[in-house]
């Protein structure tokens, strides 16, 4: 009869010599993957539109040749190809990519009324942009065995009056993940979290951060008892980009405190 496998020690840094994209790394969600990773023994190359909030994150990281910031414009495919490029010539090889960046505002009024112009802008941003991040960081993730993720939304799975652009972009990225996680696996894993109400206000650049503003009612919503933070998303994140998730993809993960399995009633 073989041995029972023996028990496995949990890895205190595992992301640690794993190199890791983050779209829209400066500030939100995107700062808090990206301290993750870090905390995780990781490095990143963050890209964002904000050049003052890309900057404030390394000089308040301080974590030396492991953090590294370029402007990113997601929806221009040279912009990507330029920032994909600085990442590999700083680091030598990528092993993860959080596509993150998009526009958050999901409410542009009723859908007659909405311009053509708008609702592209949406989808160059949300969903373009994700697909322009992984086509050019494929062939390094691929020699390494990488992970990619896409943030989506809890709006892909359910939305309020007037948000159908948004909706629609992050729809799609959770279509996107298991058709990528089928055409690039066994070599790339893609899964896609979708976090419900993140409060993000302390996680901005320091000319704008500020605590939440929450009522007592706004985390009682949330079956786990409060608002969600980045933090929240960031952990995930590390399992999901680490070997202890290789057998994990093409998946969905919600995180939002439970708010989508609430039954409301008014």
């Amino acid at each position: 009869m073989p041995k029972a496998p023996a028990i496995t020690a949990y890895d205190a840094q595992p992301l640690h010599d794993r190199v890791v994209l983050i779209t829209g790394g400066a500030q939100g969600i995107g700062r808090g993957i990206a301290q993750a990773v870090l905390g995780a023994g990781g490095s990143v190359m963050i890209g964002d539109l904000d050049a003052d909030a890309g900057k404030a994150c390394l000089q308040g990281w301080q974590a030396g040749d492991r953090a590294a910031f370029r402007p990113l414009d997601v929806s221009r495919e040279s912009s990507v190809r330029s920032w994909t490029k600085a990442a590999l010539d700083r680091f030598g090889q990528l092993h993860g990519l959080v596509n993150n960046a998009g526009i958050a505002d999901p409410h542009q009024g009723p859908l007659h009324e909405l311009p053509l112009e708008t609702w592209n802008r949406y989808l160059a941003t949300n969903l373009t942009g994700a697909f322009l991040c992984s086509k050019h960081a494929l062939p390094a993730l691929q020699a390494a065995g990488g992970a990619i993720i896409h943030i989506a939304s809890t709006r892909a799975l359910q939305s309020e009056p007037d948000t159908e652009a948004y909706a629609a972009t992050k729809g799609g990225l959770v279509a996107l993940t298991h058709a990528m996680a089928v055409s690039k696996g066994p070599r790339v894993r893609v899964n896609t979290i979708l976090p419900g109400w993140i409060a993000t206000d302390a996680w901005k650049k320091p000319p704008e951060r500020h605590a939440p503003k929450l009522s007592k009612q706004d985390h009682a919503q949330h079956p786990a008892g409060r608002v969600g933070t980045p933090e929240d998303i960031g952990a995930l994140a590390v399992y999901l980009l680490s070997d202890a998730a290789r057998f994990v993809t093409g998946q969905r993960f919600v995180v939002d405190g439970g708010m989508t399995i609430k039954m409301q009633y008014v």
